[in-house]
């Protein structure tokens, strides 16, 4: 693989142009240059099967009730480092010589591919050196670090990073491993696609994250070489349709960067020698908001007691939002990843209670007089909600000075719930406003 130190890493942690593989031009032209193929895809299955997880296909009831099509969760965030991105990066290892493993690896990431070159070349006593930017969230550092890697934080941003790693491999004599645009990676995220084949023969649709498009590209080749009614169905981030922007245009564009909560797919140039694969096996890609992921994870957790990743819930996100328009299919969804911020989730959470009704937040005038809180308290025990934090104000929001305003959290059963509350506080005959 030809390395060069032009292009790299965004600051929304989307790889854009780091060791191109190919000239620019019409990547569709190309198609030929691509050595993914199913035998390519069979034989990546056998090397890495002693190391990697068969991770489970689960139907899930609850969200078969909710869609109306039968679904099955295939939990990838089950993986060794909780991600897909180890099976590519295993695959690439594995297929260097004895004198490219003493010169080591090195990889440019804040996330999942980082930490699947660092566990995997760790295993084989091949030195892995990850370069990652200094606002790297001290949780991915410390995994990548945990997996045996040498870390190096260079710079404010990814592409910053990359470049530097990019040269650094050059300089070193070490191979570079990019994160998506690389055949043998490729492949080895297409075997996800032989396991779904074999554990579910009747499925009708597969569904897919995107971001550089090397894990769809790879799935699209497995399963169409052998059942090709099967429907593959990638999924984007509404914020960054890299790879439906580069379809439209025949080749890759670069998109400006912006933040996401699927950072894990927050690619803002599709890779070039996946995008003949997925124009070729790929039957649509869709798109998915913010709030569409962060529902689809906190769905996950709740009624599937599965942690995922904003990247690793936006298939479910695009089958939860009827996206495809699907009645009565065997869907497979993807589950790519588990690896979430601890911080972030409690904000899923909280937000997501509040986007159901679960959450209630009222700012409410009393009268300042010694029992006036506790009849208010007494209104909201009746209706059986829970008190979760209170603010007792005196000076602002425009109180006279007989008046006091309590801004007040409760926990509801849902909105049916929050609004038989807000009844019962109007027939008692308390001024309030919900605060949003």
């Amino acid at each position: 693989m030809q390395q060069t130190a032009s292009g790299g890493f965004d600051s929304a942690g989307g790889f854009f142009m780091a060791c191109a593989q190919y000239e620019q031009g019409d990547a569709y032209e190309k198609e030929s240059r691509v050595m993914v193929n199913s035998e390519s895809i069979e034989a990546a299955a056998v090397r890495i099967r002693p190391s990697i997880y068969e991770s489970p296909l689960v139907h899930s009831k609850m969200l078969s009730r909710l869609t109306g099509n039968a679904i099955f969760l295939k939990l990838e965030n089950l993986q060794m480092t909780g991600s897909f991105k180890e099976r590519g990066a295993l695959n690439r290892i594995l297929t260097m010589t004895e004198a490219e493993r003493r010169q080591g690896v090195i990889a440019a990431s804040a996330g999942n591919h980082g930490q699947g070159v660092a566990y995997h070349a760790t295993q084989r006593n091949i030195p892995a050196q990850i370069w990652m930017p200094r606002m790297t969230p001290l949780i991915k550092l410390s995994a990548t670090r945990g997996y045996g890697a040498d870390v190096v934080l260079h710079g404010d941003s990814y592409d910053e990073a990359c470049e530097a790693a990019v040269e650094r491999s050059v300089e070193r004599g070490a191979t570079f491993i990019h994160p998506f645009d690389d055949d043998d990676v490729i492949a080895g995220q297409g075997t996800i696609g032989l396991e779904l084949l074999q554990q579910n023969p009747e499925l009708d649709v597969i569904v897919v994250p995107v971001g550089g498009g090397g894990l769809i590209g790879g799935i699209g080749c497995a399963v169409k070489g052998r059942r090709a009614q099967i429907e593959v169905i990638g999924v984007q981030t509404a914020r960054l349709p890299s790879m439906q922007t580069a379809l439209q245009n025949r080749s890759p564009v670069d998109l400006p960067a912006k933040s996401t909560l699927a950072d894990g797919i927050a690619v803002r140039r599709a890779g070039q020698r996946t995008l003949p694969l997925v124009s070729r096996y790929v039957d649509r890609i869709v798109t998915v908001d913010e709030a569409d992921i962060a529902e689809a994870i906190l769905i996950l957790l709740e009624g599937e007691k599965t942690v995922a990743e904003g990247a690793g819930a936006v298939a479910l996100a695009a089958v939860l939002q009827n996206k495809m328009g699907y009645r009565g299919k065997n869907i497979a969804v993807l589950v790519s990843g588990g690896n979430l911020d601890v911080n972030l989730l409690a904000r899923i959470i909280e937000q997501g209670m509040v986007r159901d009704g679960r959450r209630l937040r009222l700012r409410v005038l009393l009268p300042d007089y010694p029992g006036a809180l506790e009849g208010l308290t007494a209104v909201i025990s009746k209706a059986r909600a829970n008190i979760v934090e209170t603010s007792y104000n005196r000076a602002h929001y425009g109180v006279s000075l007989n008046e006091a305003a309590i801004d007040i959290t409760m926990e509801t059963r849902g909105r049916d719930h929050a609004s038989e509350l807000l009844e019962a506080l109007t027939a008692a005959r308390y001024e309030f406003n919900v605060i949003q």
